[in-house]
């Protein structure tokens, strides 16, 4: 079975393999190496690319300002909800409050060198591993939402997108218009199921972090389920590369953004949309038991 390479995103037709900024600030030492390393993403047929002002302390959006030029026509993401926090004990802090939603776009605005956002997350924290929301950052969505709207009536957003909301959230927020959600997501951890299918039926974009588990403990790896092996060593390639090109086969919405700072990484990521499964691996692959992902950050 094989994929459709594109897909609907904002009102746009992209290629269904984007690329992730966070991983950027690896290179924060070695700005050329990180601008060539876009470059080369663009090259490779990437058309949109999540980002975050919080991302590198701004590193990450520096870096795409001077490295994507008007005729790439690229579709950058960015999100809102939290804020760099240099010094801290984590890298960022929460930013949930209204005000602190619009002076992060203002943020975004002036990292990127642009005057409009093309799609921004709006960064729950509802659901998924991560932070929790406490004090005063307990923000109820409408009001959050009701922000988001006069951003985009003022042109300063395109389009909004959520991240880590629950199944009640979206259905809340969809008169709103929602052109994505970004939520934890994998093989190896699939809770977000109806709210996958919700996102299919409404023609909502559906772009998965944590696409292959994480990093922190408690987080499913689907890397290391041994159907995810078995597949990779029959067709060739990386388990890696089993997870992502599942993902891709699993829905038509589905968009991915994996990150890396590495040229050969990106060009193996690149190279999932070429990967195809007949029935009998695809339902291997399916029958992977779906565990909770339980990790908390901070």
């Amino acid at each position: 079975m094989t994929t459709t390479p594109t897909a609907s995103f904002a009102g746009r037709t992209v290629f269904r393999i984007g690329y992730g900024a966070m991983q950027l600030e690896r290179l924060h030492d070695r700005r050329a190496e990180a601008v060539a390393l876009l470059r080369r993403a663009v090259e490779l047929g990437v058309d949109h690319v999540d980002t975050a002002q919080f991302y590198g302390f701004g590193f990450a959006n520096e870096v795409i300002r001077e490295a994507l030029r008007p005729e790439d026509n690229v579709l950058v993401v960015t999100k809102v909800g939290a804020d760099p926090n240099p010094g801290g004990q984590l890298p960022l802090r929460l930013a949930q409050r209204p005000e602190q939603l619009r002076a992060s776009v203002e943020d975004n605005l002036r990292g990127l060198g642009v005057d409009r956002l093309p799609v921004v997350n709006l960064r729950r924290l509802d659901t998924g591993p991560g932070l929790r929301p406490e004090g005063d950052q307990i923000v109820d969505l409408d009001d959050q939402l009701a922000t988001m709207t006069a951003l985009r009536d003022e042109g300063k957003i395109g389009a909004i997108g959520l991240s880590s909301v629950t199944l009640d959230g979206l259905r809340r927020a969809l008169p709103a218009g929602i052109v994505c959600v970004q939520n934890a997501y994998s093989l190896a951890s699939r809770e977000d199921e109806d709210m996958l299918d919700l996102c299919v039926a409404e023609g909502i974009a559906w772009v998965p972090f944590f696409p292959l588990g994480g990093a922190f403990p408690g987080l499913p790896k689907a890397t290391e389920e041994p159907a995810v092996q078995s597949v990779a060593e029959s067709l060739g390639v990386t388990p890696s590369q089993v997870g992502l090109a599942w993902l891709l086969h699993h829905a038509p919405n589905v968009l991915l953004i994996p990150g890396t700072a590495d040229a050969a990484h990106l060009e193996a990521n690149m190279a999932v949309g070429e990967i195809t499964f007949d029935s009998a691996t695809l339902a291997t692959l399916d029958a992977v038991e779906s565990r909770p992902n339980e990790a908390s950050i901070g």
